[in-house]
């Protein structure tokens, strides 16, 4: 393990961290924030942090098999559910789990974001999927998710909250923050009864476009 990639990643994770929670995107507490810096290792943040002022030195250093290896912190009690989907998906180099007001509101109910309303979103994020529920930090959850993440790069945790994966932090943010604006663009259309989605032809022109 390098001492560069080591501390550059701890810095990494701690930024986009705090910049998930001054977007709204997670509650001082909540969430968590990984990145994949080499075959053996990931940074992840750490358990009982204030997540609107989390350092560098606030970030675990933890192996792929589960070891912590940066004993002043305690890892997340969702470290297994981040290690889980990184060996479900080895282009995956980042995870972000939120939970962002709008997009949990989908976790609690059994409607689904329309991400066919705005061209962004169904690019970015296209159909995200649901994950079932289980206990917050158990081997059962961490199963159901990785299972979900295998063909869909958001997923909506049933009454959790949200997460995204990427090749890097900011694409994860990103499809973080489209989901959230693809749910609040649901609702509001919803509320006022009038949706206008693309249709398969568009959306056949953007698959061809993006692919």
């Amino acid at each position: 393990m390098h001492k560069e990639a080591y501390l550059k990643s701890k810095k990494e994770v701690a930024k986009w961290m705090r910049r998930l929670y001054k977007k709204g995107l997670t509650t001082s507490l909540g969430g968590n924030i990984s990145l994949r810096f080499d075959d053996n290792h990931i940074a992840i943040t750490a358990s009982e942090t204030d997540k609107g002022r989390i350092k560098a030195s606030e970030i675990a250093i933890v192996s792929m098999d589960g070891d912590l290896l940066d004993s002043t912190n305690r890892v997340s009690m969702e470290t297994g559910m981040h290690l889980a989907i990184y060996k479900e998906r080895p282009d995956v180099q980042a995870i972000v789990h939120a939970h962002a007001p709008m997009g949990s509101l989908y976790a609690t109910t059994n409607q689904t974001i329309n991400t066919t309303l705005l061209a962004e979103a169904y690019t970015i994020i296209g159909y995200p999927k649901k994950a079932a529920y289980a206990a917050p930090g158990s081997d059962k959850l961490a199963g159901n998710v990785a299972k979900a993440s295998s063909n869909a790069n958001v997923i909506l945790m049933e009454n959790h909250g949200v997460l995204a994966v990427g090749k890097s932090l900011l694409q994860a943010f990103d499809r973080i923050e489209v989901l959230e604006n693809a749910a609040k663009m649901t609702a509001l259309t919803t509320l006022l009864k009038d949706q206008k989605a693309l249709n398969e032809q568009q959306l056949t022109e953007l698959k061809s476009l993006f692919a």
